[in-house]
This record gives C-alpha cells, structure tokens and sequence, in this order.
C-alpha cells in the first residue's frame, strides 16, 4: 500500500506526481548533502489540481502532500516516496503534520483574513526540514483580495514551500495564478473502479459496492458515505420518493420543508462531531484550567472559533442540500433515459418502479423541464437564496413540469 493506492481511477495523475515527489526528495538530499541541486526536476513549487466533483482533486493533493513529507528509509534503497505507513505520510493523510497547512472554506468565500497567517507560514522553513505544504481545498472560492494574497505568495515562494490548490476547473482560479502552477486534471472514475475500491479498502459487501457506486455515478466521498453510512442511504432513500409524491400544493411545501429539515439535520450531526473536537483541543492549547476555565485574555479566540463554526454550519447544510438535488437530478435523468428508450447506464436502479412510473406518465420535455427546475434551485442557492424558498419553488417547478 502506497499513498497513490486511494486515487481511484487516476493512474496518470498519479504517475506525475509520483515522479515529481521522487524529484523532490532529491532535492531535499542533495541540499542536506551539501551537493549540488539536480539541473533537471519534475518538481515545481505550484500545483493546480482541476477535475468534476468527487473526483479526487484534494485526496491527491493531500497524497502529495504525505508523499513530499515521507520519512521512510526504503526511499534510501532507491523506494518510492509516499509509503503511507512513516510518520511523515501518516501524519500527512489525517491532517496534523506540522508541516502541511489545509485552507478550507467554511463559508461563501475564503476570506483574507483567513489567508494572512497561511502565507505568512509560507515564508518560514519547515519544521521538519523537508517541504512547507500549503493545501488550499476550495481554491474556486478564494476572493479577490484572498487571491491577491496567494498569488504574491505563489510568485515569489520561499525555496522550501509547495502550493496545491484545488478547484473544478482552471477557469474558476485567478489566470495570473493558474499561469504559475503546473495543471493536473482528474477525471471522473469510473463505477467499476469505485466499486472495487469500497471491497478492496473498506470491506463493503459487492452488491452494495456495485449499487452505491452506480448511484454517485462515481462520486467517490459520496459512494463510501452511502455504503458506510445508514442515515445516509436513508435520506437518499426519501428523496428518490419525493418524485411522486409532489401532487399538489400542500405536498410541494411539504417536501421542501422535509429537504430542508433533512439537510439541516445532517449538517448538525457532522458539526457536533467536529466542534466538539476542535473547541476541546484549543481549550487546551490556551492551558484550560480544570473544568473548562479558560485564562484570561482568551475568549476573543474561543469567539473567532465559534464564528468559523457557525459559517461552516451554512455551509454544511447547503451542501448537504445540494447533495440531495445531486440525487433528484440524477433521478430525473434516469427518468428522461428511459422515455427516450434506453436503460443503459441507469443510476438508480433501486428506484426503478418510481422511474417507470414516471417516465410512462410524463414527456421527455416536461422531464428536461424539471432537471432544469433543480439547475436553477441551485444557483438560487449559490446566490444565496433562503434556501426553504428556493426548495419550495422547485418543488412547484417540479409539480408543474
């Protein structure tokens, strides 16, 4: 097993980078040794890392990561780095490397503030004497001023420090910083490789492997949650139902009520777990005295944290919505598939007497009509719509179509 071994469906991407960490660690003992520095590398000190969602665009970056950061002594032997079982991968893949900062979004936006500390650590050595990794997951989200920022960074980097930034496409990053950053582009995997992945690393029966990888159409965090997770097939389950049973107003209002519930409750249960976590661990960073008393001088941190909880709440929630319009669309696609008579590649299976049902009583324009209901229930929601309005207009979209 090797860090490379969880890209699923991404053998080229994973060659390149590969190669480039193999260079990288030349790097690094070429200048311990004092020697003089390979003319020729396939390292750089930029990476962008594109692709459709639930491709793998931050699970590679992060591989990456843990490759650069790899302490094993096999590399000596002429092995590769990236072994995933040193302290340096390990600590890499969960997060807590000293040396492997993650930028992630917990709102609308990356905001400077949140960046300033970030580029300032880009600037200092690693504290390993290896690489200074700085992963930003939501690279599309980073605003002007938070771009601004990263770009002076990525132009002129400190000689120890790496940049992976992740975004679904090149066109949602700054030009000026996507021109300083070598491009990788993953694409999505296909359901058999997903499938093969959730028996061979997590145990998942093949069956619900085959059928759950069908259903993300080869999401790959989506795939494993559905397989793992029975909250999740549940409010999967109620979501496929929510087709038929839109058949009047009251039901219409309804359903979006129970969408929105739905989300919010998922969205609570993944922030207990993690603000949990994180407000312990700073209390104890700040020296918690026993019972929870914080010293003085403190509570503006334990307030800054609170905020950043609360953004990244919305922003759970409204994922978690868009996770369930991800199903409806898909729904609604199988549906418009068979009126137009084929059931190849059918992705909800499990649903097929709602699809049946469906596509025998409706048009392959109404059904176009009503995949594009979801399309703009979305970007009702980008734009920051109060999301039971923009569920409830959908619904009678979808009613109407």
């Amino acid at each position: 097993m090797t860090v490379w071994d969880d890209l699923v469906g991404q053998e080229k991407v994973s060659a390149v980078l590969d190669a480039a960490a193999r260079d990288a660690d030349a790097l690094v003992t070429a200048a311990r040794a004092d020697e003089p520095l390979p003319e020729a590398s396939k390292m750089t000190h930029a990476w962008l890392f594109t692709g459709p969602p639930g491709a793998g665009r931050n699970q590679a970056a992060r591989a990456f990561a843990a490759a650069l950061q790899c302490v094993s002594p096999d590399r000596a032997l002429g092995g590769t780095p990236g072994c995933g079982f040193c302290d340096g991968c390990h600590t890499a893949l969960l997060g807590t490397h000293a040396d492997v900062t993650t930028v992630a979004a917990v709102g609308a936006e990356i905001l400077v503030k949140d960046m300033r500390d970030t580029v300032r650590k880009s600037y200092t050595a690693p504290a390993t004497g290896r690489w200074q990794v700085i992963l930003v997951e939501d690279a599309e989200r980073l605003n002007e001023k938070s771009a601004n920022a990263v770009l002076k960074a990525v132009e002129e980097p400190a000689p120890r420090t790496v940049w992976l930034l992740c975004a679904p496409s090149v066109e949602d990053v700054l030009p000026t910083i996507r021109s300083r950053c070598r491009h990788l582009n993953l694409r999505t995997p296909s359901v058999e490789a997903v499938a093969d992945m959730l028996v061979r690393r997590d145990g998942i029966e093949p069956e619900v492997a085959a059928s759950v990888a069908a259903a993300t159409q080869g999401h790959v965090d989506r795939a494993r949650r559905l397989a793992t997770d029975p909250a999740a097939r549940a409010r999967r389950a109620a979501v496929l139902k929510l087709p038929l049973r839109l058949d009047e107003v009251g039901a219409c209002l309804k359903a979006a009520q129970e969408l929105v519930d739905a989300a919010a409750e998922d969205a609570k249960q993944l922030a207990e777990e993690m603000d949990g976590r994180e407000t312990e661990e700073l209390k104890t960073a700040l020296g918690a005295a026993q019972g929870g008393r914080l010293p003085r001088g403190t509570a503006g941190v334990m307030k800054d944290l609170e905020d950043m909880q609360k953004r990244r709440r919305t922003r759970t929630q409204r994922d978690s919505l868009d996770v369930a319009l991800g199903d409806l669309t898909a729904f609604y696609r199988d549906v418009l598939a068979l009126q137009l008579g084929t059931r190849v590649a059918i992705a909800n299976a499990d649903a097929g007497d709602a699809l049946d049902r469906l596509a025998r009583g409706s048009t392959p324009e109404s059904t176009l009509r009503r995949i594009e209901a979801i399309s703009a229930c979305r970007e009702a929601l980008d734009r920051n719509v109060a999301p039971l309005l923009a569920v409830e207009a959908m619904t009678m979209a979808l009613r109407a179509g």
